[in-house]
């Protein structure tokens, strides 16, 4: 099963509706997208705690990193540079942190609120090497700022 981006955007949309709480946004988004592709082992959030720190917020799958600074590994890139990396070998990618063996591939997208901040990094990880497009980094953004930067 390969997501249908429009229809998991609509149904993100009308469960999330008037919630304000970052963390019931984060875990309601998290149970969505990973139960919508078979191409998501991992997906979850880190959330900025502090400057330069990311922590492990709700997510969907087996353990993650607890804490990630903001110099390491591919969350802690797409914090640091607030850009989408799209990673298609996770060993080619230097200091990737190998928070599960499984993982071949990822996908983290910057979150941002309404003032543009970073307060967060979406996470999705595959065990499939190569799993990820630019198709899914589109859509998958355009949720998070439909939800987040409102």
């Amino acid at each position: 099963m390969t997501a249908d981006y429009d229809t998991l955007a609509k149904t993100i949309a009308a469960l999330t509706e008037g919630e304000t709480d970052q963390v019931a946004l984060m875990a309601t988004i998290a149970c969505e997208v990973h139960h919508a592709d078979d191409r998501f082992d991992w997906t979850g959030f880190y959330r900025v705690t502090q400057p330069g720190l990311l922590k492990i917020g709700p997510y969907q799958g087996g353990h993650g990193c607890l804490v990630i600074p903001f110099d390491r590994g591919v969350c802690g890139a797409a914090a640091r540079t607030g850009e989408v990396q799209l990673v298609p070998d996770v060993e080619a990618f230097p200091g990737h942190i190998a928070c599960a063996t499984s993982t071949r591939s990822e996908l983290v997208l910057p979150v941002r609120d309404a003032s543009g901040k970073v307060i967060a990094v979406f996470d999705i990880d595959s065990n499939q090497p190569d799993a990820f497009t630019d198709q899914d980094a589109t859509a998958l953004g355009a949720i998070l700022t439909d939800v987040f930067a409102r």
